[in-house]
């Protein structure tokens, strides 16, 4: 059954015969969301759509920043942003290591990601010496090492119509408390930076996770948090249980619900309201910034004869709306490089790509997509210079700070 059919088929079952929810502690209270922390684990994410969390991911930055220098001034500095995609991040996994083996895969100074990008970024952050882990992930595992299907009843008395355990265990056997240490040192030794975007479905608004800050903690804590962010981020709601955080506010104790990050974004690099702020700080930037966007996605419109029933309607709509978000996003992304300067590079999966999709985590589709990606990035990737559709020139309208 397809992956949207089987979320929508519980919900309208819902709709008409209604059940009683799981238990769960209060949500964070609106007004209190500022106040929230994991306990032992304070200041470790930010509100991106809060002024005080974009001053304080800001204050982050300048903390991390040692002198400055004209050297280090002139080494340009290099972003990479993951998208979701469920199995189509083999893609993005493929293109990476083709890169690393042409010989040019830069190191990264920021990786961001969101949902199968959350699961590529912390490999692709830490660099060549963990491509055969990424490689493995994206060729080696099928469906049974990402979810349990619970069967339709269980599965609507439940929070999801899958057990992600097998993909939490996934996660624990390549994130140690070894590569903990290695993601946390690079944060605190060099201000290099790992986010990850989840979605806090409480209160219907994106989260990012400083990953590297989490693992410069590095407590038995800060590791479950750490595998738990990976795991929440990639939760597609309704068919993979959401992941329950434990905030306390004030000697209360609370719970923040958090599913896939793509149920806000399908991509992010870093908010644009940072940039304001850096220029208030009087932070010193590398003179040469280049982003890498992935989308492990096609872009071009999927052609495909809907048929005349209502989950049939739903699910071409809701795909419809998806790639859509993922084409604004990376428009949004394109105005915040154009604004601060910054080089806009982006892949996608072409439409040349022609192989069979059967099934959702299809080990041969993905062992297909991996090695398209995989020849592009060996081949030296033309990137693209617009956003799909863009009219080129009309960046030379936007002042360039």
């Amino acid at each position: 059954m397809p992956l949207l059919i089987r979320i929508i088929l519980p919900l309208l079952m819902l709709a008409l015969a209604g059940c009683s929810s799981l238990q769960r502690k209060a949500a964070v209270p609106s007004q209190q969301m500022g106040q929230a922390q994991i306990a032992g684990l304070s200041g470790v994410r930010y509100l991106v759509a809060s002024q005080s969390s974009i001053d304080q991911m800001a204050g982050d930055i300048q903390a991390g920043f040692k002198v400055r220098d004209e050297k280090t001034l002139n080494t340009p500095a290099n972003y990479l942003s993951l998208s979701g995609g469920g199995d189509d991040g083999a893609y993005g996994a493929g293109l990476l290591i083709g890169w690393a083996e042409r010989g040019d895969r830069p190191q990264f100074n920021l990786v961001t990601g969101i949902s199968t990008g959350a699961l590529i970024a912390p490999f692709a952050f830490m660099g060549k010496e963990y491509d055969p882990a990424l490689r493995e992930v994206y060729t080696k595992y099928g469906p049974r090492d990402i979810f349990i299907e619970r069967g339709l009843v269980s599965g609507i008395l439940s929070d999801g119509l899958s057990d992600t355990t097998p993909l939490f265990q996934l996660i624990s056997k390549y994130i140690d408390q070894d590569f903990l240490r290695k993601v946390g040192n690079e944060y605190t030794s060099k201000n290099r930076w790992l986010l990850i975007g989840t979605t806090n479905l409480d209160a219907g608004v994106p989260v990012v996770w400083n990953m590297g800050k989490i693992a410069s903690i590095g407590t038995p804590e800060a590791l479950d948090l750490f595998r738990k962010i990976m795991l929440a981020s990639a939760s597609i709601p309704g068919a993979f249980s959401p992941v329950m955080f434990d905030f306390e506010v004030a000697g209360q104790s609370f719970h923040e619900m958090h599913v896939d990050g793509g149920a806000i974004t399908q991509v992010f690099l870093y908010p644009s309201a940072l940039s304001q702020r850096a220029q208030d700080l009087k932070l010193k930037l590398q003179k040469q910034r280049n982003a890498y966007i992935i989308r492990n996605a096609r872009l071009d419109p999927e052609w495909r004869e809907t048929e005349r029933g209502t989950l049939s309607i739903i699910q071409r709509a809701i795909s419809s709306m998806i790639q859509t978000q993922g084409i604004g996003d990376l428009y949004r992304i394109y105005h915040t490089t154009q604004l601060d300067g910054v080089g806009f590079n982006l892949a996608f999966i072409g439409s040349d790509f022609k192989f069979p999709h059967k099934s959702e985590f299809d080990t041969s589709y993905m062992q297909a997509l991996f090695e398209y990606g995989y020849k592009q990035g060996l081949g030296g990737k033309e990137w693209q210079k617009y956003p799909p559709g863009y009219r080129r020139g009309f960046d030379e309208e936007v002042p360039k700070k």
